[in-house]
């Protein structure tokens, strides 16, 4: 066995926690023996199926309660597991089917794990010549034990969310998952007497299956599991069961904490819920704003939130999950630098007075990894010195499954080029200033997309999380950017103006630039990855006119 599944199945045998799903209409606990027994039951199916050690299998399921014991009966096959992205109300099935008949190809299966609420897309599969067997089908079969498997076998086929081009997954194995997981723990200060993790978030993307689900059933901890749709269908329920199950642990990307800070203060009553017990709540998955972790703070402190409990933090699929953690009970910790430095010469160098930017903190990195930061030529800078993360370590994926082949994700000694823009400080914490790809670059100056996104994003009447900055001529001398945001106003003429007007006055005076042009947008119009990201190559076609 591996040591991520032998802990994962002993600790199923042990544990007397479980799992909480169908909040908030009919929740039921299943203890995660319970958990193992079903898994026992679908790896029986899997096994009647065909499915063997280094076989891949696809999976589309929306369910914490049936994606749990079908991602373990994969590992019990000695399988690797694939979530595909999931289609929404919005969705065009029959894109999202050749997608997926892509992606499917990619990985090497023509079999699709199907189940609730996902069902309905078996047609447009089967049209595209994918076998497709279903949870239940599976689950009728009698149990059977594990099978071997290795430290190096493939555990987790984890596609990229954020990919314009032919699908690509992240290979992810059992050391990887072993390594990374062992150092969270550590790097949380996970308590499994009393601990509880609340999560709502989507079990297609690497830090909610991997962070939110992987790691609390290989450790047997307590969870209390929704879906994304629970979750932006009534941002408040989140809170409601941190209070009913005294939650002590969650995570979100940034966009949601804004979200959620925005309904504690208009619909929150106070005395309503109790959030006092959270102690442990990171933010991730995208780049984390200062003033929306503060917003948050403030809204919900009227209900208990301890500041001190918010937590950025920095990860990525390709080292599993999670690179660092800001230290427990810190808080945002903001870093403010000269802004006209690390623009124009790009060196963070730490001021309280002039033009300032603030960036977050994201704590040191785990146990296992290494940075280092670059410039473009390859040169290792020194503290403070902004240039491009690179990390290495156990938990880094050795590269991609693509329709191409193996593609590497190493250099020859073992370094992963993020893309990512950032620094290290004096103490060894990381700092993420945005992505190469995005900077946009003006009179010398590199201005980053987020700065210009927060300026707009306080505008009133502009949705949470629902602005989008994109480079207009890039790597011309004239290079520019614009503005699109979205706005339930979108339709009123004087609203529209009106927003224009402000967003371009926030943005000059963040970033002392002025946009090429501002787009007023209907709510959904600006695209984002799968698990919430914004596509800013995808929106260029809704500004560049």
């Amino acid at each position: 066995m591996s040591r991520f599944t032998e802990a994962m199945y002993a600790n199923a045998h042990a544990s007397t926690r479980g799992m909480v799903t169908g909040e908030p209409h009919a929740p039921v606990r299943h203890t995660w023996e319970q958990v193992h027994q079903r898994a026992r039951r679908v790896a029986g199916g899997l096994a009647a199926a065909g499915v063997g050690r280094g076989d891949a299998i696809a999976v589309l399921a929306g369910l914490p309660v049936e994606v749990a014991p079908t991602a373990q009966a994969v590992w019990m096959r000695g399988a690797s597991l694939t979530m595909l992205h999931q289609p929404t109300p919005r969705t065009d099935l029959v894109k999202w089917a050749a997608e997926t008949a892509e992606v499917v190809e990619t990985i090497d299966t023509d079999t699709v794990v199907l189940s609730e609420p996902f069902l309905g897309a078996e047609p447009a599969l089967a049209e595209r010549g994918l076998a497709v067997v279903t949870i239940e089908q599976l689950l009728g079969t009698e149990p059977i034990d594990p099978v071997h498997v290795d430290e190096d076998d493939l555990a987790l086929l984890q596609l990229t969310s954020g990919s314009t081009g032919p699908p690509k997954a992240v290979q992810i194995t059992h050391r990887n998952l072993y390594s990374n997981a062992e150092a969270m723990f550590v790097g949380a200060e996970y308590n499994l007497e009393s601990d509880v993790i609340v999560s709502w978030l989507p079990l297609f993307h690497d830090m909610g299956m991997t962070g939110f689900l992987t790691v609390p059933m290989y450790f047997g901890a307590e969870l209390v599991k929704i879906t994304p749709m629970d979750f932006l269908q009534d941002a408040l329920l989140w809170a409601r069961l941190i209070d009913k199950y005294k939650g002590t642990m969650t995570a979100a990307p940034n966009f949601a904490y804004a979200l959620l800070a925005k309904r504690l203060r208009r619909q929150g009553q106070p005395g309503e819920f109790d959030l006092s017990t959270l102690r442990w709540a990171l933010s991730g998955a995208e780049q984390v704003e200062p003033a929306d972790v503060e917003d948050l703070c403030a809204a919900g402190k009227q209900f208990g939130l301890r500041p001190e409990a918010i937590l950025p933090a920095y990860g990525m699929a390709e080292t599993t999950v999670a690179v660092s953690f800001s230290e427990c009970n810190s808080g945002l910790v903001v870093d403010e630098v000269d802004a006209d430095i690390l623009a124009t010469l790009r060196r963070a160098v730490p001021t309280k007075s002039g033009n300032r930017r603030r960036l977050a903190t994201l704590g040191p990195l785990l146990s296992g990894l290494e940075a280092r930061i670059v410039d473009e030529d390859g040169k290792v800078l020194p503290a403070r010195g902004v240039g491009v993360i690179q990390v290495r370590g156990e938990s880094l994926t050795q590269g991609y499954t693509t329709a191409a082949g193996f593609v590497p994700a190493q250099d020859e000694r073992g370094w992963y080029d993020t893309g990512d823009l950032g620094y290290l400080m004096e103490n060894g914490h990381i700092v993420v200033c945005g992505r190469v790809k995005d900077a946009i670059i003006m009179a010398g100056r590199n201005i980053h997309p987020t700065d210009i996104e927060r300026a707009a994003s306080r505008v009133d009447g502009v949705r949470p999380g629902c602005a989008v900055a994109v480079r207009l001529h890039s790597g011309r001398s004239t290079e520019s950017f614009a503005v699109a945001v979205e706005s339930s106003a979108f339709d009123d003429h004087s609203e529209v103006r009106r927003i224009q007007h402000d967003v371009a006055h926030l943005v000059v005076a963040e970033v002392d630039a002025r946009p090429r042009t501002v787009v007023v947008l209907p709510p959904g119009a600006i695209p984002k990855t799968p698990s919430g990201k914004l596509r800013r190559g995808y929106a260029l076609s809704l500004v560049d006119h």
